[in-house]
């Protein structure tokens, strides 16, 4: 029965802080600290300057803009990319 309850407990907290099943995590909702710990090579700094560009321009609607955020850059993009997903906020253009 606890191990039932941590389980369940570790799916609640994962859902509502911006993961996905798979391990992806929605750039969207996501908190800074989340980002951080989810994303390599992003760090709490980075974490937090994409949650106040998204707080600034609203949802990311696509990958590539992360490459607005000051410190993100292509290598980084890239070795993220099957990490994120764009589904909370996200409009189809």
């Amino acid at each position: 029965m606890l191990r039932l309850t941590r389980i369940l407990a570790l799916l609640t907290l994962m859902f509502t802080t911006g993961f996905a099943a798979a391990g992806m995590i929605d750039l969207n909702s996501a908190d800074a600290k989340t980002i951080a710990t989810s994303l390599d090579g992003i760090g709490i700094s980075k974490a937090r300057a994409i949650v106040a560009y998204r707080n600034q321009h609203g949802s990311f609607s696509s990958l590539e803009q992360l490459l607005q955020v000051k410190g993100v850059g292509k290598k980084t993009l890239d070795r993220n990319r099957e990490r994120i997903t764009l589904k909370s906020g996200a409009t189809s253009n």
